[in-house]
Parts: structure tokens; sequence; C-alpha cells
């Protein structure tokens, strides 16, 4: 299980605390890329967002500038694991090219 946090603030080294930009971006890349790597060493992944999530915080003991954004759980897909086949919107209908 890993746990994503996105960190809205920065403390320098004069213990000033600094607002970090982009995090839901940045959190969002940067995890489709350990996903990709994942599935690609044959690993299964599954995103789960429990609700609250503020428990991760205390029982982490993670700063109060940085918030959880979901859980992701890793492991060995068993002989039985499926991907569903979902169709999806052919390019014409979700985008018009000038």
């Amino acid at each position: 299980m890993i746990a994503i946090f996105l960190k809205k603030a920065t403390i320098d080294v004069e213990g000033q605390r600094r607002k970090t930009y982009y995090t839901s971006e940045s959190v969002g890349i940067a995890t489709g890329i350990l996903i990709a790597a994942l599935h690609r060493s044959g690993l299964a992944t599954l995103r789960h967002t429990p609700n609250p999530m503020k428990f991760l915080s205390r029982i982490l003991g993670r700063p109060a500038y940085e918030r959880p954004l979901f859980l992701l759980l890793v492991g060995d897909p068993t002989g039985k694991a499926s991907v569903p086949d979902i169709d999806r919107l052919p390019l014409s209908e979700i985008a018009t090219i000038i």
C-alpha cells in the first residue's frame, strides 16, 4: 500500500512556510508514471480514496501542510484477474481539430 500525499507548502531553512504550486497536477502526473511503471513490471494497482482521509496524516505522522490524496494498492494479480473491456469514445466525439 502506497499513501500518496499532496505537499501544499514547504518549510525553508529559515523556518518560513512557502506555498507549493501545481501540486495536484504534479502529483497526478507522477502517480500516473508510477502506475504505468508498476503495470509494466507485471504488478496490478487499485486506487482507493477513503473518506475521510485525515486519519492517514495522523497515523503516518505527516505535517499539517501535507494532505492525503489517495491510497495506491499494489500487488501480484491472480491468475483469474482481468481488465474490463471498456469502450472509448472516438476522437471525433471528444475533440475538435482545427
